[in-house]
């Protein structure tokens, strides 16, 4: 699996929206201001976060973004998943159609295999509260380059 800016910029943006008040929300250029993202970037990233039912978002006046789960509930694996759609390492291993002639044969398959769960079980195992708490114990934590 490869990490792609989309899907840290998504892991920004949730991170961010759990470090402001739960009951507000947050307007788009406000979070891609504070996070030194491109607000057209964050706008695509948005439908895939609500339709994962991870954002909530209001339209008017005073609308915005908020999450739609607390930062407990939300892990860093649910966020990668909707940027993403699959933790596979290798092709042959997605949903996505591009089946290998060979995957009933290939005697590396559990390798890829295996691979994928340990990348599951560790970002399963991280929540967005997690970041968060992590950060605020850090003082002047920033993201290294790059993130």
């Amino acid at each position: 699996m490869r990490i792609t800016t989309k899907s840290r910029y998504a892991l920004r943006m949730i991170v961010d929206l759990a470090t402001r008040d739960p009951a507000s929300y947050i307007a788009l250029r406000d979070i891609a201001k504070n996070q030194d993202i491109s607000k057209k970037y964050l706008e695509q990233i948005v439908p895939l976060l609500t339709q994962a039912g991870i954002l909530k978002t209001t339209r008017g006046f005073q609308g915005g973004y908020q999450l739609a789960k607390t930062p407990e509930e939300i892990t860093v694996a649910d966020i990668l998943l909707a940027a993403e759609g699959s933790f596979a390492p290798v092709a042959c291993l997605n949903d996505s159609g591009e089946s290998c002639q060979r995957s009933a044969t290939c005697p590396t398959q559990y390798v890829w295999n295996g691979l994928e769960k340990v990348i599951e079980n560790y970002l399963c195992s991280i929540t967005v509260r997690d970041i968060v708490e992590r950060e605020k114990s850090i003082p002047n934590a920033k993201c290294p380059e790059g993130f």
